[in-house]
């Protein structure tokens, strides 16, 4: 395809590190798609005849007829997907296939169609993301009511509902799917028509072709277009923060699924026994999951690594670009399916979460609030008082609740009978009526709001 200026072929080693066909090979139905619109442009623009057009975009269809039936065949002689389709091209309709790369370069061909593939991955992980949402929304309307120990430095701190803390993974997946759009948008610019970095000197409609693309229009600067791979970092850039956020529920889900802690049990499905212990029952998906997060991380980082120091306009390093995102694509989605398998058939054990909850003190914020909004304590006084409290109930051996009248009256006189309507954890809770709390209440009216923003 380039050997013109070479008298010699590729050393065999050579041939192995410049060839990108067994990955690229993913693109295939990009390259076929760039393709058709690019030789269609050229036919309506007049750069080749209307008949060597159809001839080549009919061409195109056998090729993507023989890929979807067999395979992309690796010939690392032709060293890409591009080239390997040009080549099937040419051996299916002949000499006039040579005419598909007129006013295009590899450089804005490889951009184009890796723009397209990771366009198409964001839509899946768009979709793949939804219904994990979905599967959120549904659990979390089950058990917006169901009480459970919220936790800081996973000490207990207050008492929460479980609908409300399923809520808050619900809040960062929105996050995620809010990424993956603008970076979707930001992207949605077609470099077909820069050529090898200049732009070109034929009448072409680069216009046209990145509409037939989907495009909202073409790229503006031509050494910009080719050598551009915001697009990937982006991508990676928001696949690192949606595994971040999976690899924390699916640490939950670990803890959870402990002894100690006893709050879910996982499903046959997402559980895994031992080789020896016929006992235990282990949550691999879930640790999975919260490895592939790192993975998916290192992939961000190796594309910037590649990226950071290339002058414009292409180099080969950006051969390399490929591989990371694939690897990232392929782990997310993974890990979506895995955490929406998880949370859609997991059995929460509320009954070990309340008890847990009643257990810690975890209403002690809420003596120290009926202190001060009843009885007129400064917080910082309220604080001391409710600590001595704690104190008292530990010696007692009881809940908080439990602490007589009398003990609570002597660390400060002004507690009355009424303190004992705050103390429990079903009336903490449905005190949380804040915008945003725990409350019961708020937690329905968050998936309602919620479910007409997915609508």
């Amino acid at each position: 395809m380039w050997g013109g200026r070479f008298a010699e072929g590729p050393a065999a080693v050579m041939r192995a590190i410049n060839a990108s066909i067994p990955f690229d090979k993913r693109l295939w139905r990009q390259d076929i798609a760039g393709s058709k619109a690019h030789v269609m442009m050229l036919g309506a623009q007049g750069i080749v005849s209307v008949e060597d057009a159809a001839a080549i975009d009919a061409g195109l269809d056998r090729v993507a007829a023989e890929y979807a039936a067999n395979g992309v065949p690796e010939d690392l002689a032709l060293e890409d997907i591009h080239m390997q389709t040009e080549a099937r091209v040419a051996e299916a309709i002949g000499p006039v296939a040579g005419r598909l790369h007129t006013a295009r370069s590899r450089n804005d061909q490889v951009a184009t169609d890796f723009k397209l593939w990771v366009r198409d991955a964001t839509d899946e992980v768009l979709a793949a993301l939804e219904g994990f949402g979905a599967a959120l929304l549904v659990r979390a309307e089950q058990h917006a009511a169901d009480v459970m120990p919220g936790f800081t430095h996973l000490q207990s701190a207050q008492p929460v509902t479980l609908g409300h803390h399923i809520m808050a993974y619900h809040e960062m997946i929105a996050r995620d799917v809010g990424r993956f759009r603008d970076a979707r948008a930001r992207a949605n610019l077609c470099p077909l028509g820069s050529a090898a970095l200049a732009g070109t000197g034929f009448p072409i409609d680069r216009h046209a072709t990145a509409a037939a693309l989907g495009f909202d229009g073409p790229t503006r600067n031509s050494l910009d277009g080719v050598s551009d791979r915001d697009f990937a970092i982006e991508y990676l850039t928001c696949a690192t923060q949606c595994a971040l956020h999976l690899s924390r529920l699916a640490e939950e889900f670990v803890l959870w699924a402990s002894q100690p802690f006893g709050f879910v049990a996982l499903s046959d499905q997402w559980s895994t026994g031992s080789s020896i212990m016929p006992q235990k029952r282990n949550p691999d998906a879930a640790e999975l999951v919260r490895g592939h997060s790192g993975r998916i991380m290192g992939c961000l980082t190796s594309l910037m690594v590649t990226m950071k120091a290339l002058p414009l306009a292409y180099s080969k390093d950006m051969q390399d670009d490929k591989p990371p995102v694939f690897e990232a694509h392929d782990l997310l989605a993974l890990s979506i399916a895995a955490m929406t398998g998880m949370v859609e058939s997991a059995t929460f054990r509320v009954d070990r979460m309340r008890a847990l909850a009643e257990s810690g003190y975890a209403t002690a914020t809420d003596l120290a609030d009926w202190l001060v909004r009843e009885a007129g304590l400064p917080f910082r006084e309220a604080h001391h008082v409710t600590g001595r409290a704690v104190k008292r109930a530990e010696e007692l051996g009881v809940a908080l609740h439990a602490v007589p009248l009398a003990d609570l009256q002597r660390l400060d006189a002004r507690i009355d009978e009424r303190v004992y309507g705050v103390l429990s954890i079903d009336a903490s809770v449905a005190s949380r009526t804040s915008f945003g709390g725990t409350a019961p209440a708020n937690v329905r009216a968050a998936i309602v709001v919620a479910r007409g923003e997915t609508a």
